[in-house]
Order: C-alpha cells, then sequence, then structure tokens
C-alpha cells in the first residue's frame, strides 16, 4: 500500500478527550469524515505527556500502530472528539 500524502492538509482541527475535555492534539486533518487515526508527522502541537494517554483523567483514548508504513494513533472510537 501507499504511504499517506506527504502534504500536510491546510486544515487543523482540535482534539479534545470526551470524558474531561481536555485538549490533546491540534492536528492537520484531511478530509471530512470521521476522525479514526492520526498520523504522528501530522500532529502540529501535542498536549499530552504520555502517549495514548490523556493527562488530566488518564484515559486511555488511542493505540499506536503503523498504517501504511507510517506512525500512527488509531482511535478508540468514542473517547475523543475534535472541531
Amino acid at each position: 500500500m501507499s504511504k499517506p500524502n506527504s502534504k500536510a492538509p491546510a486544515k487543523t482541527v482540535n482534539i479534545y478527550c470526551n470524558k474531561c475535555q481536555q485538549q490533546l492534539f491540534k492536528y492537520k486533518k484531511g478530509g471530512k469524515g470521521a476522525l479514526v487515526k492520526c498520523f504522528k508527522e501530522r500532529i502540529f502541537k501535542d498536549y499530552t505527556t504520555e502517549p495514548c494517554t490523556c493527562p488530566k483523567c488518564e484515559t486511555v483514548f488511542a493505540r499506536e500502530m503503523l498504517i501504511r508504513g507510517t506512525p500512527a494513533y488509531k482511535m478508540i472510537g468514542g473517547k475523543v472528539w475534535f472541531k
């Protein structure tokens, strides 16, 4: 399979924890669908202290994976929201 587009999208979204509303990332998201995965190279600003865990409520919101050969976070459904 091919790698994700190396040119980051222009649209930046804020990703929040669904439980405590703590901001987790500023992310350059492509497309207009649901947030299923976050490629690490597209994370603009990271507010977490340890990977995949909310710094405020300690909820695990994602899993680290390789998607198409690129490091990414695979989001757990219902744990995060974005705007």
